[in-house]
């Protein structure tokens, strides 16, 4: 589809019509891989902000004088908003410029963790960092909609997006030992100024070097590209989800039976089923996330298995570090040292994409082994029921683990953006994320009512049944998973993924560039 037929569409043709293509050059390879840096600490900050604070509940408990109810929410406040906003943010950034959308996120951010530094009131606390939530959720979709018009060549494409995904991972594990240092040796305050510390040098070099556009982009209207936001879907769906994790989270609480559990849950189910019903009758190119998306090959697959990786670390780093500093007494900064070999080897394993260029493995096998191995992670924890079984059991477990959570991460991640047009890389990378949050969220609630129930009645957390019931679970919700991934993963051919492409969005696709691959060999994903 060229410029003068797309400038030439009658007003009847849609309601988001578009008007000229503006060509952009390519930025050089120093300022691209200097961005590339920024948008990965962006990443590693985020992440961070959420993990840093594990060492540091017991003493914001204290300093607030907070309910262990209440405690929760010291985490959950921020992935609440995170996941909720992570949609709209994803939209505006496809819409409108993502560089201005990423600048802002940042901006708001360090002046949220500079506030939360000085704050003296429980409440106050849990709103700014519900509010944190919401500016790191305008960074994560801008900055994948930027990788991805700065590295437009598939194998560069690939070898991005995995960077930005490892250093999420790499931000959990050191984010326990950067709060377990700051809140040992100085305050938990320096955990968020620490953040800001950084987050303000490396926001006034990205907008210095962001280009005003990274890719050849579409010029629409003012009143089009408002229009394609498609607010009530967005509302609509940013709801249900706020209430859902509201719900999974208060269940672990106050029990799955509660008025306070039930009503939000049922509430979010109406609420997406209102969501797809409302974008079954909205233009293909103005829904926020058009019913076609789903039938796009494998996208369906690859959305649910963006539900493992985190559900995997978010578990563990929870069951671990209450085990070993409630019952076994290890300090905050020895729990986060045992931690590292899981970030260690997410970071290796985060160029894994290079394995499959070179043996010729499609996605599908990629993810498949990924999942293998967090399951065998699971099994190696479910026996190790003692501190003496760290080296034996937990040691090599974190190593397979780890690795098989990575490897399912950026092979999913980089399979899903081949298979759909880089003009909706925001609203993508968005669907993708929310699936990640989604899966530690429920995960974490799940997991802990399981604990809690099993040690109630084996005489308490010291006994160990109860990290063993829900290592146990969560192999057979990864098993699941994993055969749903043998069943329901295609492998046809790249002539299927871009006809999916050219659905996605109801425009032409880079036919040309999504055969060439997608950090996998042609054919294979």
């Amino acid at each position: 589809m060229d410029s003068s037929s797309l400038a030439n569409k009658s007003p009847e043709t849609s309601v988001c019509d578009v008007d000229v293509v503006v060509e952009r050059p390519t930025p050089s390879n120093a300022r691209r891989y200097t961005l590339l840096l920024i948008f990965c600490i962006t990443q590693f900050l985020y992440t961070l902000t959420n993990s840093a604070l594990f060492s540091a509940i017991p003493s914001l408990v204290r300093k607030f004088g907070l309910a262990q109810s209440q405690s929760v929410w010291i985490i959950s406040a921020y992935q609440l908003t995170f996941a909720s906003f992570l949609l709209m943010s994803g939209k505006i950034s496809d819409i409108y410029n993502p560089k201005y959308t990423f600048i802002t996120g940042k901006f708001i951010l360090a002046i949220l963790c500079i506030g939360l530094g000085f704050v003296s009131d429980g409440i106050l606390f849990l709103a700014l960092r519900a509010l944190s939530g919401i500016a790191a959720s305008l960074t994560v979709p801008s900055a994948l909609a930027l990788l991805v018009g700065l590295f437009p060549e598939p194998r560069h494409q690939a070898v991005a997006i995995a960077a930005f995904g490892a250093w999420g991972a790499i931000g959990i594990v050191l984010g326990l030992i950067t709060g377990a240092f700051f809140v040992e040796y100085v305050s938990w305050s320096w955990v968020f100024w620490f953040v800001s510390t950084v987050i303000i040098p490396t926001t006034l070099i990205s907008a210095v070097l962001i280009p005003s556009q990274t890719k050849n982009v579409v010029r629409k209207s003012g009143f089009t590209r408002f229009r394609s936001l498609d607010i009530i879907g967005i509302l609509i769906l940013t709801v249900a989800v706020i209430l859902f994790i509201f719900g999974v989270t208060t269940g672990s609480i106050t029990g799955w039976g509660s008025a306070m559990t039930l009503a939000p849950l049922v509430i979010s189910i109406a609420m997406t089923a209102v969501f797809f019903y409302w974008e079954a009758f909205q233009p293909t190119e103005c829904a926020a996330v058009p019913p076609s998306t789903w039938f796009v090959p494998n996208f369906s697959v690859l959305f649910g298995t963006s539900l493992l990786p985190y559900f995997w670390w978010a578990n563990v780093f929870t069951t671990y570090v209450s085990l070993w500093q409630d019952v076994y007494q290890w300090s905050a900064m020895s729990s986060a040292i045992h931690m590292l070999p899981i970030g260690i080897t997410a970071f290796v394993f985060s160029f894994a994409n290079r394995v499959n260029a070179l043996s010729g493995m499609n996605a599908k096998w990629l993810i498949f082994s990924g999942a293998l191995m967090m399951m065998t992670a699971l099994v190696l924890f479910a026996f190790a029921d003692g501190p003496h079984k760290y080296w034996s059991l937990v040691f090599p477990g974190f190593i397979i683990g780890s690795a098989g959570a990575m490897l399912t991460n950026i092979s999913a991640n980089i399979a899903i953006f081949r298979a759909t047009p880089s003009s909706t890389a925001g609203t993508v990378g968005a669907i993708f994320n929310c699936g990640l949050q989604l899966g530690s969220a429920v995960g974490l609630a799940a997991v802990g009512s399981i604990q809690a129930s099993v040690q109630n009645r084996n005489g308490g957390p010291s006994n160990y049944e109860g990290q063993a019931a829900s290592f146990w679970f969560m192999l057979v919700c990864i098993c699941i998973a994993a055969i749903a991934i043998l069943v329901f993963y295609r492998t046809d051919t790249a002539r299927s993924r871009i006809e999916g492409a050219v659905v996605c969005d109801g425009s032409e696709a880079d036919v040309s560039e999504i055969a060439k691959g997608d950090g996998f060999p042609e054919g294979t994903v």
